[in-house]
């Protein structure tokens, strides 16, 4: 069960399952165009998209020449399973031609697909040079183009798209009543209270415009979406033009032969919301800044821009800045344009929190809205299960961190808070990690790296493994080890490697012990040959051992 924030809406929480894939719009009819074969034709080809219209051995660029070429189309998806009468069907993916045996009968409209398939099916077929980007711009209009009736932001960087979605979201409500949408790696929320676990950062495009008109039908006015790099790479916002876009920040992540070749493949996928956006809000001090500047020159994109000035480092000029009120990082102040707009203490731990919480009202800034009115501190409130999220147990001395960090920019900011809290008293630090299977190779390495010479022992164990050995990954993160002061375990049960790190701090209660599980967050699941499979969690196992 995925954990929501706490922000300053006052409607009851309640927690509801939406449907993947497309549904019937039966009910949705206020706010559904019609889409028609015609329409859909037409709309393909001024993009460049249809090859042509293929239907039995009759092949044309005309849809008139179908009958019911304007007749609505009742569904669209992209699941085989969910087809019935008048659905508009995408075939996407390692589809199999074996998906449509029987599909008439059910009541297929038209499909649309990188291949014919005329011997499977009597259905018209668009067939298309790209059928995602066809999604895209098709869902799109079958949903009644709700974007346009949204001020959407999107959220891209390595690090801190949750947190400054969560904080944007939150002031957004408070600004407006409760009237902002959210789509996020770990909740989607559409009428500004219900929050939903999302299974992906980025929604299928199809997904997130019919998410999109739910929550235009509940009365939103804005939406803040998390945006991927895969979500460029596979054109889940296909034609979205944001009227925020935030770049964060950049480091290598996500580099493997099933995500980006290259880390300039990754960071030309996240400068694509450069090029897709009316504002951009831009990480002062992120890497490539000055590529980044460029482009939004070229563009002719105005730019926000946002830093935190920490004390570590010259300041650096920005529209919004935080800097710390306080000698111990709890209070900091927040400036936007140099005005003051007061002090701010975050219920999530962590000075790079506190940019997070600038880059939002950098966000809030760059939207035209009032920064200086009582609404920004809404963020203050905002917690987010498996963030940050701290156990203690004083009798024992020992504090335990459940952090999803899961590369190496993300563990130095992690071992840079537990440095600035709990440096003077010397710690002993235990890190419990793994890392993702099949992809992010990279990953591996950064994390050893950026924490071998800073902590005290590590517990190589499970996370996402998917179809590589668990073992087989722990050895390769052990390999990098090179410190011979640092303890290294693999412990391959993750419930067990938290237990033994819980048990072994216990043991020594004439020490401080700080134990930072990472990678999961407070999911309840992990994934094993492609499949999500129980798992009680870091935080409950942790509340369950520390109270």
């Amino acid at each position: 069960m995925a954990g929501h924030p706490v922000h300053a809406c006052t409607e009851p929480t309640q927690r509801t399952v939406y449907n993947e894939g497309g549904q019937t719009g039966n009910d949705k009819k206020g706010s559904l165009m019609a889409l028609t074969l015609a329409s859909a034709a037409h709309l393909l080809q001024e993009h460049h998209l249809l090859h042509e219209i293929i239907r039995g051995d009759r092949w044309t660029l005309d849809a008139g020449e179908f009958e019911g070429s304007n007749t609505a189309f009742s569904t669209v998806t992209y699941d085989t399973r969910k087809v019935d009468q008048g659905t508009l069907l995408f075939c996407k993916g390692a589809f199999r031609p074996e998906y449509l045996d029987g599909i008439d009968a059910r009541g297929l409209a038209a499909y649309v697909s990188e291949t014919e398939f005329h011997d499977r099916t009597a259905a018209p077929g668009l067939i298309v040079s790209d059928v995602r980007k066809a999604m895209s711009l098709l869902s799109a209009e079958f949903y009644g183009r709700p974007q346009e009736k949204l001020t959407v932001v999107g959220i891209t960087g390595t690090k801190g798209k949750t947190t400054t979605a969560y904080f944007t979201h939150a002031v957004l409500n408070a600004i407006s009543g409760g009237k902002a949408a959210l789509f996020s790696s770990v909740d989607n929320c559409v009428d500004g209270h219900t929050y939903v676990e999302s299974d992906l950062t980025t929604p299928e495009s199809l997904d997130a415009f019919r998410m999109m008109g739910e929550s235009v039908e509940h009365g939103m006015r804005y939406l803040v979406m998390e945006v991927s790099s895969q979500a460029y790479k596979v054109d889940r916002v296909y034609g979205l033009t944001f009227d925020v876009g935030a770049f964060l920040n950049i480091s290598p992540d996500h580099i493997s032969p099933i995500e980006h070749p290259t880390f300039e493949d990754y960071l030309w996928c996240k400068r694509q919301i450069v090029d897709n956006c009316r504002t951009l809000v831009l990480g002062a001090d992120a890497d490539h800044a000055d590529l980044i500047r460029q482009q939004a020159t070229r563009d002719g994109r105005s730019v926000v821009t946002f830093a935190l000035h920490d004390g570590l480092k010259p300041g650096t000029q920005a529209d919004v800045v935080a800097s710390p009120a306080n000698a111990d990082h709890t209070q900091y102040r927040i400036a936007a344009d140099g005005t003051d707009l007061g002090l701010f203490s975050l219920a999530i731990d962590g000075d790079f929190n506190y940019a997070n919480a600038a880059a939002a009202l950098a966000i809030v800034h760059a939207l035209g809205l009032d920064t200086s009115s009582a609404a920004v501190h809404a963020l203050e409130q905002v917690k987010i299960a498996g963030r940050m999220e701290r156990f203690e147990d004083p009798s024992t001395d020992t504090v335990a961190i459940v952090d999803y960090a899961h590369n190496g920019i993300s563990m130095t900011a992690l071992l840079d808070y537990v440095k600035e809290r709990f440096g003077d008293r010397h710690p002993y630090i235990t890190l419990i990690t793994g890392s993702a299977g099949d992809k992010a190779y990279d990953r591996r390495k950064e994390i050893v790296e950026a924490a071998q010479h800073r902590l005290s022992r590590f517990i190589f164990t499970e996370e996402d493994t998917n179809t590589e050995p668990t073992e087989k990954i722990c050895k390769q993160m052990a390999s990098y080890v090179t410190d011979p002061d640092v303890v290294s375990d693999i412990v391959l049960d993750r419930g067990q490697a938290i237990e033994d790190a819980v048990r072994t701090a216990k043991s020594h209660p004439d020490r401080l012990d700080v134990i930072l599980a990472i990678g999961k967050g407070n999911e309840r699941w992990i994934k094993r040959l492609n499949r999500h499979t129980p798992y009680e969690g870091d935080d409950a196992i942790f509340a369950r051992m520390l109270g």
